[in-house]
C-alpha cells in the first residue's frame, strides 16, 4: 500500500538505505529473493541524490557465544551466517551498490535498529537532517526497527515503497498498510518516483 506524500521533500532528508547487502542479494540463507527487484528503484535514487546517502550493513556475531542474551540463540539458529563462517564479502553492499560509497557513508550495526550502539543520529543532528527518505532491506526486520526508531527520534519518514523488501510476501505488505495507517502522522509512503520528483534540489 502506497499513500503518497503529504508536502514536499526538503533539502534536509537524508537517503538511509538498510542492510542491501550480498548476503541478502546472493545465495546464502538470508536470500531475499525479490531483493534484486527493488535493487532499480534504489539505485536510481542513491544516483540522483549522492550526497545525502548513508548505509547500514548488518554485522554477523563472529560465533553465538559472542553474542549477548537471546542473541545466542539467535545466531545458533543461523550458524552458518555467523561471521567466522561466512564468505566476508557476503557482508558488503550488494554489487549495484558499491560504485556509491564512498562519497556515501556506511555504517555498521550488529543489531536491526541503525539507531543502537552507532554515530548515525549523532551525524544526522549534526547535518541538520530532520527528514529520512528509507530503502533496504527487511521491510519487517532491520527497517521496521529503524523506523520505529526513527520516530521515537522525531524524524519525519519517507518508506520508498518499491525500495523496500521482504522474504515474506505477507508481513511484507502488512508493514507497508502500518506505516500507512497506525503511524501515518510520522511515517509516508510513497515510490521512488515520486520521491524524486518531490525532493527538493
Amino acid at each position: 500500500m502506497t499513500r503518497g506524500l503529504k508536502t514536499r521533500i526538503p533539502e534536509t532528508a537524508a537517503h538511509l538505505c538498510i542492510d542491501m547487502q550480498r548476503m541478502f542479494v546472493e545465495g546464502t540463507e538470508w536470500h531475499t529473493p525479490w531483493a534484486a527487484k527493488t535493487l532499480p528503484a534504489i539505485e536510481t535514487l542513491c544516483a540522483a541524490r549522492l550526497e545525502k546517502l548513508w548505509f547500514t550493513r548488518f554485522i554477523p556475531a563472529a560465533t553465538p557465544d559472542e553474542a549477548e542474551g537471546a542473541w545466542c540463540d539467535y545466531w545458533r539458529r543461523w550458524s552458518t551466517m555467523t561471521k567466522n563462517a561466512l564468505d566476508p564479502a557476503m557482508l558488503d553492499l550488494a554489487l549495484p551498490l558499491q560504485r556509491f560509497a564512498p562519497p556515501a557513508q556506511i555504517i555498521d550495526k550488529t543489531v536491526y535498529s541503525a539507531w543502537s550502539g552507532t554515530r548515525l543520529h549523532k551525524a544526522f543532528k549534526d547535518q541538520g537532517v530532520d527528514t529520512l527518505v528509507v530503502t533496504g532491506a527487511e521491510t519487517d526486520v532491520c527497517v521496521l526497527s529503524t523506523v520505529l526508531g526513527a520516530i521515537d527520534l522525531g524524524y519525519r519518514i519517507v518508506v520508498v515503497s518499491d525500495g523496500v523488501c521482504s522474504s515474506a510476501d505477507q508481513p511484507h505488505d502488512h508493514l507497508l498498510a502500518l506505516y500507512s495507517d497506525r503511524f501515518s502522522l510520522q511515517v509516508e509512503t510513497a515510490e521512488c518516483r515520486e520521491v524524486l520528483g518531490a525532493w527538493v534540489a
